[in-house]
């Protein structure tokens, strides 16, 4: 597998990137070409259509949402763990300091830069991708959903 680095991390999953999420969108916007307002009938049948859209459409992006939402718990661990490995202390502190995209993005920091990156981030409020671009040593994440 290929060395991550800032330029190459974002990751997308092709079945759901590439084959689900564009074929509800079709069906979606197919339903909604063929809404038939011709008759009380042809409503019911149009709006029952487009009901049935709707949670075609939803039911994938309901489950990426569960995925990153978990995703991110086991990220936030996963930093609590490596700060407390690092400084014996507990990472409350500089957590209530920090937005979660922040310590997504000091994940990708190696344990020799991650609390003089993380002082920095907190000190000069760095968005993620500042955070991100300031990494000399990037720690890849191979197994994001």
């Amino acid at each position: 597998m290929k060395t991550q680095n800032y330029h190459n991390h974002t990751r997308y999953y092709a079945f759901h990137h590439f084959v689900i999420t564009p074929l509800t969108l079709i069906y979606f916007i197919w339903t909604l070409i063929r809404m038939d307002f011709s008759s009380s009938e042809a409503i019911s049948d149009s709006l029952y259509s487009l009901i049935g859209a709707l949670i075609i459409v939803m039911l994938p992006l309901l489950a990426r949402l569960y995925a990153l939402k978990l995703q991110n718990r086991i990220i936030l661990n996963e930093m609590r763990i490596r700060y407390f490995h690092l400084t014996g202390k507990s990472f409350e502190d500089e957590e209530q300091k920090l937005k979660l995209g922040q310590i997504i993005a000091l994940r990708f920091a190696s344990d020799d830069e991650l609390i003089d990156l993380m002082k920095i981030a907190i000190a000069k409020n760095l968005s993620p991708k500042e955070i991100k671009l300031q990494i000399k040593n990037w720690k890849g994440d191979y197994r994001r959903v």
